[in-house]
């Protein structure tokens, strides 16, 4: 990879042998985490991470509703995405929808009882997942470093400006 670390202005700035290890190590690391937290979810509630973060979000709000608009934006995903997942989630009774009298267009996604019990039923065996795979593994001072290094990251690729390309704008 040595060619590689040669830059001009025509090239990229290609990572660094440290930088290689670093990027190659978050790759690893997430794509096991999420595995792992996805696998306790479908052991325990039969549902993926994403579908349990949507109740979450729901089980947070006033009157556990959201409009599906702000929903998307919340859980970081595309409009469609949510729509198929909000369907799969109703399939189950877990959540329902409701138009919104104030936008003929608009609509909420409402957390059902059925759903809040199943995500308090399945909140321990996550919260205990999430702990194990992350937390337990990280002295304090590692925890606080970590989460201001995501806020650094997520600060960066969510543009202010209007018309930006995010996905729950898709």
């Amino acid at each position: 990879m040595g060619y590689m670390n040669r830059a001009s202005a025509d090239e990229p700035r290609w990572l660094n042998d440290e930088e290689q290890r670093t990027w190659q190590a978050y790759l690893h690391a997430t794509t096991l985490l999420d595995d792992h937290l996805d696998r306790q979810l479908q052991r325990d509630a039969g549902m993926p991470h994403i579908y349990y973060g949507l109740l979450v979000k729901l089980a947070a709000a006033p009157q556990r509703r959201l409009r599906m608009t702000e929903l998307a934006m919340e859980s970081k995903i595309t409009r469609s995405r949510l729509s198929h997942a909000i369907a799969r989630l109703e399939k189950n009774g877990w959540v329902r929808r409701e138009e919104c009298p104030s936008d003929k267009r608009g609509q909420f996604a409402v957390l059902t009882d059925a759903g809040y019990e199943v995500l308090r039923r399945t909140a321990p065996g996550h919260v205990t997942a999430v702990r194990q795979a992350l937390f337990d593994r990280l002295t304090p001072e590692q925890q606080k470093s970590l989460g201001e290094i995501m806020e650094i990251i997520a600060e960066g690729l969510q543009p202010k400006e209007a018309g930006a390309d995010l996905p729950w704008l898709r």
